[in-house]
């Protein structure tokens, strides 16, 4: 089996090649460590590579019980520790920060024989829903590089359909793992909130949203995932217990019988005429599998201004007293945050929580009678990397500043609900396209059954990006 092949394969794939030894921790480590060699100066999935990946990879053994992901090299998203290894959280302010312990979310990984290929890129303190900073600039779209991957866990994703990883850790507070997912035709998956302990945090943002997850080839392989590192731990308080023993066992439950609810614009929301058409060609796939799908009507609130004013307040509040230090280093869009935070009065912070309750209001009683939700996953296909921060009119019709065309994916923080991306289809010149999977609070075990099975009806793990050649 040569290396063109290996990149390509799912997490699942992956470790049976392991475990059978049909290759070695030390090789499998080695063929992504060039590929990333070759390819990432195109892409910039990377901010750091591990390079001590290989020693890592030799000495790496097999545990019982505790080999799971044995000599599996995964990427890690730049703002989740990871100890003696650089984190910079994509800021100049921290561009030579070292951690000294690992986050709980890396310490599962590596316990269960998974190794640290690289920290991936995102945007300066994961605070925007595309990819850029003043430490390496942009990552690109390996299916057209003049596009963004979107972001906060831009870096992961590319890396993921780039076959510069099998499977990479991100993060969502706002959409950061289902946006950039979508964008780059990966399975996206962000547990409820607790389920995954989330220690060290660090960057003091998006408090009360924030989600570990993961961007995978395939549903199974976030399961696996689940398996390892879901679960309780003291550091956390608000961390979760595990629902079933085995996300991986549960996949193969019949979801016949199902009940969907569908939204195409959450009462708000503007969407551009190819994601419609993907989203509601994929919608089919549902019923196709036996369950029932019925288009709803929502009137939910919308909370972008909410979430910005919440998220700059904390963000200004983290950096404190070094605000003008970080003023002379910062990207350029954020010195206009800065300022917008120094005028966020008490009552306007107290929105959003206000707002998480509203927000909760005008879907309850919807997911008495439905079991699910699905939503497009963005409002617009992957823009132009020239146009960031994104389009501001969609459809002729003007819509706010980022949040106007990433509607769909921030409600569900306010909720901490369960959310997937799944790839919906291609525009017509080839960009991907996501659908989003809403399950109703804390059925995590749910919303990856029905992820598995729409991938089994429409798979997308064989699917390669154009641009990369």
């Amino acid at each position: 089996m040569n290396s063109e092949e290996i990149v390509w394969k799912p997490l699942y794939e992956t470790t049976e090649l392991l475990r059978t030894e049909t290759i070695s921790p030390e090789e499998l480590a080695n063929i992504f460590l060039e590929r990333i060699q070759n390819l990432n100066n195109k892409i910039n999935a990377y901010i750091t590579i591990n390079k001590n990946v290989i020693n890592e990879a030799v000495n790496v053994k097999r545990e019982k019980n505790k080999d799971i992901l044995y000599g599996i090299p995964i990427a890690v998203k730049d703002n989740i520790e990871t100890r003696g290894l650089k984190t910079t959280y994509g800021s100049k302010l921290f561009e030579n920060n070292i951690p000294s312990e690992d986050a709980i979310v890396v310490e599962r990984i590596k316990k269960a024989g998974g190794l640290i290929l690289g920290k991936t890129n995102l945007p300066e303190l994961a605070l925007m829903p595309f990819t850029d900073n003043l430490l390496i600039g942009p990552t690109r779209n390996p299916w057209n590089l003049e596009r963004t991957v979107g972001g906060s866990s831009g870096g992961s994703a590319a890396a993921v359909i780039a076959g510069l990883a099998p499977v990479a850790l991100g993060n969502d507070g706002g959409g950061s793992i289902r946006i950039p997912a979508s964008f780059c035709g990966v399975y996206g998956f962000k547990p409820s909130y607790g389920r995954i302990p989330l220690y060290p945090k660090t960057i003091k943002a998006f408090l009360g949203l924030h989600s570990e997850g993961f961007l995978t080839r395939s549903v199974r392989d976030a399961a696996i995932l689940m398996d390892v590192v879901s679960g309780p731990d003291i550091r956390d308080p608000e961390s979760l217990p595990r629902e079933v023993e085995s996300y991986v066992k549960a996949l193969d439950d019949n979801i016949e019988g199902t009940k969907i609810a569908f939204s195409l614009d959450l009462g708000h929301a503007v969407v551009d005429e190819e994601v419609e058409r993907a989203v509601k060609e994929a919608v089919k796939t549902f019923e196709k599998i036996g369950a029932t799908v019925d288009e709803v009507n929502i009137k939910m609130p919308d909370a972008g201004e909410a979430l910005v004013a919440k998220v700059a307040s904390e963000i200004l509040a983290f950096i404190g007293d070094k605000i003008e230090e970080w003023k002379k280093v910062a990207y350029p869009l954020y010195i206009a945050i800065i300022e917008q935070a120094k005028e966020v009065k008490g009552y306007e912070y107290a929105k959003a929580e206000i707002l998480r309750d509203l927000i909760w209001s005008s879907i309850r009683d919807l997911f008495k009678k439905y079991d699910f939700l699905i939503t497009p996953t963005t409002a617009v296909p992957p823009f132009k990397i020239d146009e960031i921060p994104g389009p501001t009119s969609i459809r002729g019709k003007d819509v706010p500043l980022i949040v106007g065309w990433m509607p769909f994916t921030f409600p569900f923080n306010f909720t901490k609900q369960p959310a997937a991306s799944v790839p919906a289809g291609l525009t017509s010149d080839g960009l991907p396209v996501g659908l989003q999977i809403v399950g109703r609070p804390l059925d995590d075990v749910g919303v990856l059954k029905l992820s598995a099975a729409y991938e089994r009806m429409k798979p997308w793990k064989d699917w390669r990006p154009k641009a990369l050649g």
